[in-house]
């Protein structure tokens, strides 16, 4: 032991002697133990200044902290990275990673990206140290569109976060399409209304025949543009009650009966007849009852005007055993069918397969978009099958009710 080491340990007996000694000369025992603390403590002090080697014991060392920065761009659902001023990338969030790859960590932002837009975008915010947005489509492996921010977090770092904005371009887009067909649509009738007034104020306001003939057509261009704003009007309180669920019980069988008798003299005087395909004991479904019965008249409906003259027409309706039973009710007509190319875009606004047959029939484009919302806020499927010259099939389902209560109760 060395003479630091000596002086320590003589100190700190000497200490605890003349605590004992306090004890003994004081009758208060508490004064002399926070004597021997103090006195104890000098000792180690002095111990330790003297000697430099002995030191107090060390902590043990804390965890190291995971990256702030790796942490706040993880917590972000849309894609985020973070690039330094030499602009390759030190963290990337799971979305950025599936967007980019999983490898993105590492690499340099224009090997990974390659788009000129965002490397604009990069530099733009360096040079000016202000955000920049950009909008870039075809990034990574996907066809979306997003909208870029680069920001600024200090250090030279940039952080890039990439917020998709395709359905909102979309839903854009359909509503710009909508408006300009809408317009289409009720401009056409009204051309020809106004061009008629004007003959019959001008040439043929003496002919009789003449007048009469004009008058009937425009009766019928304008009972079409009082069909389409009806339709219109239909299709928007549709979709304000898209997302409340209906919740009451409804019988199908008289609602498949009403429909044959509101279309009877129609079916007549196209010589063709409603057969009527349906389960003895057909369960109730829930649903929106007047609803329902415009799905199956907007259906019967297209089988008259579409399908061959004298042929039937089948509506059908059956229990489909599934972990939530469903009812399917099916439109089937005997005609020329559909071609394949069609059948996905039959439900969009104002589609039509043939547009001079369609307008010449009354149609105003909007019935099976009608129906393909309304099937939605029942939370059912809509399918179609078409082949040509033999005929096209329309189906949807509904839920069928928990009491299992028969339809025609």
């Amino acid at each position: 032991m060395n003479d630091s080491g000596n002086r320590f340990f003589a100190a700190l007996t000497a200490a605890v002697g003349a605590a004992f000694a306090a004890v003994a000369w004081w009758a208060t025992g508490e004064i002399a133990v926070v004597a021997a603390v103090a006195v104890a403590a000098a000792a180690i002090v002095y111990a330790i200044e003297a000697n430099p080697h002995i030191k107090p014991p060390e902590l043990p060392a804390a965890e190291p902290a995971i990256r702030a920065d790796a942490v706040s761009i993880e917590s972000l659902a849309d894609p985020a990275l973070l690039i330094d001023r030499a602009s390759a990338i030190t963290a990337a969030n799971a979305a950025a990673r599936k967007l980019v790859g999983e490898r993105a960590v590492g690499e340099g932002l224009a090997v990974l990206l390659r788009h000129p837009a965002a490397l604009d975008a990069v530099r733009l915010a360096r040079e000016h140290d202000t955000p920049i947005e950009r909008e870039i489509a075809g990034l990574g492996r996907g066809e979306g569109l997003y909208r870029l921010r680069v920001t600024g977090i200090g250090n030279d770092r940039l952080l890039l976060l990439f917020s998709d904005i395709s359905a909102a371009r979309l839903a854009e887009r359909m509503r710009v399409d909508f408006v300009a067909n809408a317009s289409h649509e009720l401009r056409t009738p009204l051309a020809t209304i106004m061009g008629f007034i004007e003959t019959l104020q001008g040439p043929a306001s003496e002919d009789g025949p003449a007048r009469k003939r004009f008058l009937e057509i425009m009766a019928r261009e304008a009972g079409r543009m009082t069909r389409l704003i009806d339709d219109l009007l239909s299709l928007s309180r549709i979709e304000l009650d898209k997302y409340v669920r209906p919740t009451t019980p409804v019988g199908l069988q008289p609602l498949l009966a009403d429909v044959g008798k509101t279309l009877a003299m129609r079916l007549d005087a196209d010589q063709r007849k409603l057969t009527i395909d349906a389960d003895d004991e057909l369960p109730r479904v829930i649903g929106d009852r007047d609803q329902i019965l415009q799905v199956l008249h907007n259906l019967v409906s297209n089988a008259l005007k579409y399908g061959r003259t004298g042929t039937p027409i089948t509506l059908r309706a059956e229990r489909i055993d599934r972990p939530q039973p469903i009812i399917r009710v099916s439109v089937i007509d005997q005609g020329d069918g559909i071609a394949l190319e069609h059948l996905p875009r039959l439900t969009e606004r104002f589609y039509r397969v043939d547009n001079s047959r369609s307008r010449s029939l009354g149609g105003t484009g909007l019935g099976l978009a009608i129906v393909k919302h309304i099937v939605e806020r029942h939370r059912g499927e809509l399918g179609i099958d078409s082949q040509e010259g033999i005929g096209t099939t329309v189906s949807f389902t509904l839920p069928q009710a928990e009491n299992g209560a028969m339809s025609h109760n």
